[in-house]
């Protein structure tokens, strides 16, 4: 069963940090792009930013620059997204999913998450 597993989520005071992690079981995730994708209740899913197979990063977002950023260390199956000076508006869940590319919108990524719950809050 192809799975992705996030962990790491939770609350954190304005200005903190937070590490998310998103674990593969069931498949190896070198040869895919992992996609961090936002999504609170009743709206769309958002582009966070994306790590591709040869560690290229695509930011969907750009408010996230200089704050957010993705690696991936593919000998222990997993991609991490770094959080930095969080602030209120970056509460959401976030979802992690594989695809082929960093292509988005789109419909490849097709391994999704069940998401880890951010609250940044003081």
């Amino acid at each position: 069963q192809l799975q992705l597993v996030e962990s790491g989520g939770g609350l954190v005071q304005p200005g903190g940090s937070l590490r998310l992690s998103c674990a593969a079981s069931g498949f190896a995730l070198d040869p895919y792009a992992i996609g961090w994708f936002r999504r609170a209740p009743g709206r769309e899913s958002e582009g966070v930013l994306c790590i591709g197979r040869q560690n290229t990063i695509t930011y969907y977002d750009d408010s996230v620059k200089g704050r957010l950023t993705v690696s991936r260390d593919d000998a222990k199956n997993t991609v991490y997204l770094q959080m930095n000076s969080l602030t209120p508006e970056d509460t959401d869940v976030y979802y992690c999913a594989a695809g082929p590319g960093c292509n988005w919108p789109s419909k490849d990524f097709t391994v999704w998450g069940q998401g880890t719950q951010v609250v940044v809050s003081s």
